[in-house]
Protein backbone atom coordinates (compact mmCIF):
# COMPACT_ATOMS: atom_id res chain seq x y z
CA UNK A 1 0.00 0.00 0.00
CA UNK A 2 1.22 3.48 -0.84
CA UNK A 3 1.36 6.40 1.60
CA UNK A 4 0.06 9.66 0.14
CA UNK A 5 0.05 13.31 1.16
CA UNK A 6 -2.86 15.32 2.52
CA UNK A 7 -2.82 17.30 -0.73
CA UNK A 8 -3.17 14.16 -2.87
CA UNK A 9 -5.95 12.87 -0.62
CA UNK A 10 -7.78 16.20 -0.96
CA UNK A 11 -7.40 16.12 -4.74
CA UNK A 12 -8.75 12.58 -4.97
CA UNK A 13 -11.74 13.50 -2.81
CA UNK A 14 -12.44 16.63 -4.88
CA UNK A 15 -12.43 14.66 -8.15
CA UNK A 16 -14.61 11.76 -6.94
CA UNK A 17 -18.19 11.35 -8.13
CA UNK A 18 -19.13 8.86 -5.42
CA UNK A 19 -17.76 8.67 -1.89
CA UNK A 20 -18.33 5.96 0.70
CA UNK A 21 -16.89 6.73 4.12
CA UNK A 22 -16.71 4.45 7.14
CA UNK A 23 -15.69 6.02 10.45
CA UNK A 24 -14.77 3.74 13.33
CA UNK A 25 -13.42 5.98 16.10
CA UNK A 26 -15.29 7.49 19.05
CA UNK A 27 -13.23 10.67 19.05
CA UNK A 28 -11.53 12.78 16.42
CA UNK A 29 -9.54 15.94 16.80
CA UNK A 30 -11.78 18.96 16.21
CA UNK A 31 -11.23 22.67 16.64
CA UNK A 32 -10.91 23.08 20.41
CA UNK A 33 -12.55 26.51 20.47
CA UNK A 34 -15.59 25.35 18.47
CA UNK A 35 -15.97 22.24 20.60
CA UNK A 36 -15.64 24.24 23.84
CA UNK A 37 -18.25 26.74 22.61
CA UNK A 38 -20.67 23.89 21.88
CA UNK A 39 -20.03 22.31 25.30
CA UNK A 40 -20.80 25.70 26.85
CA UNK A 41 -24.20 25.71 25.12
CA UNK A 42 -23.53 27.69 21.94
CA UNK A 43 -25.47 26.61 18.86
CA UNK A 44 -23.63 24.31 16.48
CA UNK A 45 -25.13 26.13 13.50
CA UNK A 46 -23.16 29.21 14.50
CA UNK A 47 -19.89 27.32 14.71
CA UNK A 48 -19.80 24.78 11.86
CA UNK A 49 -21.88 26.16 8.99
CA UNK A 50 -18.98 25.44 6.64
CA UNK A 51 -19.66 21.67 6.87
CA UNK A 52 -23.13 22.10 5.42
CA UNK A 53 -21.79 24.42 2.73
CA UNK A 54 -19.19 21.85 1.67
CA UNK A 55 -21.79 19.09 1.55
CA UNK A 56 -24.15 21.29 -0.49
CA UNK A 57 -21.35 22.05 -2.97
CA UNK A 58 -20.61 18.32 -3.39
CA UNK A 59 -24.29 17.49 -3.89
CA UNK A 60 -24.69 20.36 -6.40
CA UNK A 61 -21.71 18.95 -8.32
CA UNK A 62 -23.44 15.56 -8.52
CA UNK A 63 -21.27 13.80 -5.95
CA UNK A 64 -23.06 11.04 -4.05
CA UNK A 65 -21.74 10.80 -0.48
CA UNK A 66 -22.71 8.08 1.97
CA UNK A 67 -21.19 7.92 5.45
CA UNK A 68 -21.47 5.37 8.26
CA UNK A 69 -20.36 6.27 11.76
CA UNK A 70 -19.74 3.27 14.04
CA UNK A 71 -20.37 4.60 17.54
CA UNK A 72 -20.10 3.40 21.12
CA UNK A 73 -23.11 4.10 23.30
CA UNK A 74 -23.63 6.14 25.28
CA UNK A 75 -22.13 8.54 22.77
CA UNK A 76 -18.88 10.34 23.46
CA UNK A 77 -19.11 14.13 23.75
CA UNK A 78 -17.52 14.26 20.30
CA UNK A 79 -20.30 12.16 18.74
CA UNK A 80 -23.04 14.09 20.54
CA UNK A 81 -21.49 17.22 19.00
CA UNK A 82 -21.28 15.60 15.54
CA UNK A 83 -24.85 14.34 15.73
CA UNK A 84 -25.95 17.96 16.00
CA UNK A 85 -23.27 19.39 13.71
CA UNK A 86 -24.09 16.99 10.85
CA UNK A 87 -27.63 18.28 10.37
CA UNK A 88 -26.68 20.96 7.78
CA UNK A 89 -24.79 18.37 5.72
CA UNK A 90 -27.79 16.01 5.86
CA UNK A 91 -30.11 18.84 4.85
CA UNK A 92 -27.76 19.54 1.92
CA UNK A 93 -28.08 15.94 0.69
CA UNK A 94 -25.28 13.93 2.28
CA UNK A 95 -26.49 10.51 3.41
CA UNK A 96 -25.37 9.45 6.87
CA UNK A 97 -26.16 6.50 9.09
CA UNK A 98 -25.19 5.72 12.68
CA UNK A 99 -24.19 2.19 13.60
CA UNK A 100 -24.09 1.29 17.29
CA UNK A 101 -20.90 -0.65 17.98
CA UNK A 102 -22.88 -3.38 19.75
CA UNK A 103 -24.33 -4.37 16.35
CA UNK A 104 -20.95 -5.05 14.71
CA UNK A 105 -19.42 -7.58 17.12
CA UNK A 106 -19.57 -10.33 14.49
CA UNK A 107 -18.96 -8.13 11.43
CA UNK A 108 -15.54 -8.03 9.78
CA UNK A 109 -14.52 -4.42 9.25
CA UNK A 110 -11.14 -3.03 8.17
CA UNK A 111 -9.01 -1.78 11.04
CA UNK A 112 -8.95 1.86 9.93
CA UNK A 113 -11.39 4.49 8.72
CA UNK A 114 -11.64 4.56 4.95
CA UNK A 115 -13.08 6.19 1.87
CA UNK A 116 -14.03 4.27 -1.28
CA UNK A 117 -13.96 6.65 -4.24
CA UNK A 118 -15.83 5.83 -7.45
CA UNK A 119 -15.66 2.09 -6.64
CA UNK A 120 -12.00 2.18 -7.72
CA UNK A 121 -9.85 3.71 -4.98
CA UNK A 122 -9.57 3.19 -1.23
CA UNK A 123 -8.02 5.73 1.09
CA UNK A 124 -7.35 4.67 4.68
CA UNK A 125 -6.88 7.23 7.44
CA UNK A 126 -4.55 5.83 10.09
CA UNK A 127 -4.75 7.55 13.49
CA UNK A 128 -2.55 7.50 16.57
CA UNK A 129 -3.80 7.32 20.13
CA UNK A 130 -3.66 11.12 20.30
CA UNK A 131 -6.40 11.44 17.61
CA UNK A 132 -3.87 12.73 15.09
CA UNK A 133 -3.70 11.18 11.64
CA UNK A 134 -0.35 9.42 11.33
CA UNK A 135 -0.63 8.17 7.75
CA UNK A 136 -2.87 8.22 4.70
CA UNK A 137 -2.79 4.97 2.75
CA UNK A 138 -3.86 4.64 -0.89
CA UNK A 139 -4.96 1.44 -2.64
CA UNK A 140 -6.37 0.63 -6.07
CA UNK A 141 -6.06 -3.13 -5.75
CA UNK A 142 -9.39 -4.70 -6.79
CA UNK A 143 -9.41 -7.01 -3.74
CA UNK A 144 -8.92 -4.10 -1.32
CA UNK A 145 -11.70 -2.15 -3.05
CA UNK A 146 -13.97 -5.21 -2.88
CA UNK A 147 -13.18 -5.77 0.82
CA UNK A 148 -13.95 -2.16 1.74
CA UNK A 149 -17.03 -1.84 -0.47
CA UNK A 150 -18.42 -5.06 0.99
CA UNK A 151 -17.71 -3.94 4.56
CA UNK A 152 -19.31 -0.57 3.87
CA UNK A 153 -22.41 -2.14 2.30
CA UNK A 154 -22.86 -4.45 5.29
CA UNK A 155 -22.37 -1.58 7.75
CA UNK A 156 -24.82 0.58 5.76
CA UNK A 157 -27.47 -2.16 5.88
CA UNK A 158 -27.12 -2.49 9.67
CA UNK A 159 -26.90 1.23 10.40
CA UNK A 160 -29.70 3.56 11.42
CA UNK A 161 -30.50 6.53 9.14
CA UNK A 162 -29.50 9.88 10.60
CA UNK A 163 -33.10 11.11 11.04
CA UNK A 164 -34.11 7.91 12.87
CA UNK A 165 -31.09 7.55 15.17
CA UNK A 166 -31.75 8.27 18.84
CA UNK A 167 -28.69 8.52 21.03
CA UNK A 168 -28.78 6.51 24.22
CA UNK A 169 -27.76 8.29 27.38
Amino acid sequence: MESISVERRSGLLRSAKSILKLELRDNYDVDAETFAAWRAGRSVKETVSVWGERAAARVAAGVVTRRVKVVSEPLSDYHRFILEASKPAIEAGEMMRWLPRRLVSTVSLPGNDFFVLDDEIVIFNVFGGDNQRTEIQFAQDAEVVKLCTGAFDLAWALAIPYDEYRATS
